[in-house]
């Protein structure tokens, strides 16, 4: 019988101690508890770098006013060269800790939306838990491109209503820079880089994260894409347009039958921040009134996952969503990856701890 090797024997040899375990978190048995899933915090970061239509329009076939009628943007946030999206991540979920009154500590679950994490491998959730200080947390990336954040909320309030978590962080955060065709006049000019986050707890609450309906269609991959060797976004824009508008309406009236209400409810309809005119087709459709519509693409440009997040905290700020809102949420992209959901924004009642 081969003898038994030690900790001390392999210290001798010159092996590396083991480094010292997590702290050990709250753990109790999963169980539904009864509670509804809501919003308690929000919080956004954008990159210091700001590339205006005109700085586009100084190498590339294009001006200020074609950009703005076609798209409604008209300047966009780029990360610094070398700059880490997880500092911005970061960056953005610290302050939605500080909106819900939280601490890392509260944090059971981190989940980051994000096609354009700073390494291929580990994803950019455990980067994000330890900057912040929650350690220990479980940590993970969702990639359902710009509908990705829909679906990371989705999952955190399965983790909440089921037992499996009492707080849940969701930031969805991209620099879609990095997947940008610079010298294509198509697509050089819609997308940004940013980050957005919310504080998932629950609650004994009236509505909260309402239903979810989440779809995809893969045939239709090839109308937005980016390939692992070329590393660009590529996308048949009139194409996506078309499906986008149709898509986020059908899943905005199924969610918000399945949550008993219908288009006059919504105090606010934040819909994936693409751009300008895909957003007021799409409230068009549904009967929104133009005031009850998120547009904050202007300045910030497509930023993917991170849109509905930066559009809540904007919306927040500049006074148009208050708690007790009801909002509808809605997102559409590659894969195709689309969905809605209705929300009632930061109820607070019978709050569990």
């Amino acid at each position: 019988m081969a003898d038994v090797v030690t900790r001390d024997d392999l210290l001798q040899l010159g092996a590396r101690p083991a480094p010292e375990p997590a702290p050990v978190r709250r753990r109790w048995p999963p169980r539904p508890t009864g509670l509804r899933a809501g919003i308690f915090g929000v919080g956004a970061a954008l990159p210091e770098r700001v590339i205006t239509n005109a700085d586009i329009a100084a190498r590339l076939d294009t001006n200020d006013e074609w950009i703005v009628r076609r798209t409604g943007i008209r300047e966009r946030r780029n990360l610094a060269d070398g700059q880490p999206l997880a500092e911005l991540a970061a960056r953005s979920c610290e302050r939605a800790l500080i909106d819900a009154g939280r601490s890392a500590a509260d944090i059971d679950h981190v989940i980051v939306s994000t096609i354009t994490a700073d390494r291929v491998t580990p994803g950019l959730a455990p980067d994000v838990a330890l900057r912040i200080g929650a350690h220990g947390a479980a940590a993970v990336d969702v990639n359902a491109a710009c509908a990705g954040f829909l679906y990371a909320l989705d999952q955190a309030a399965a983790l909440v209503e089921s037992g499996r978590a009492r707080t849940v962080l969701v930031c969805g955060a991209e620099a879609l820079s990095r997947l940008t065709d610079h010298e294509d006049r198509g697509t050089a000019i819609l997308f940004g880089d940013g980050a957005g986050a919310v504080v998932v707890a629950g609650g004994e609450m009236d509505l909260g994260c309402g239903g979810f309906e989440l779809h995809s269609d893969g045939a239709a991959a090839d109308l937005l894409y980016a390939e692992v060797d070329e590393r660009k976004l590529r996308m048949e824009g009139s194409e996506v347009y078309r499906h986008a508008v149709a898509r986020m309406v059908e899943a905005t009236f199924a969610a918000l039958e399945r949550a008993g209400l219908g288009p006059t409810d919504l105090d606010l309809f934040v819909a994936h921040q693409a751009n300008s005119r895909i957003i007021e087709a799409a409230a068009a459709e549904l009967g929104v009134a133009p005031e009850r519509v998120a547009l904050h693409v202007e300045h910030v440009a497509n930023t993917s996952s991170a849109s509905i997040p930066l559009a809540l905290w904007q919306a927040e700020r500049d006074g148009q969503l208050r708690p007790g809102d009801t909002v509808g949420l809605a997102a559409f992209g590659a894969g195709f990856v689309w969905g809605a959901g209705i929300v009632r924004w930061k109820e607070r009642v019978h709050v569990c701890a």
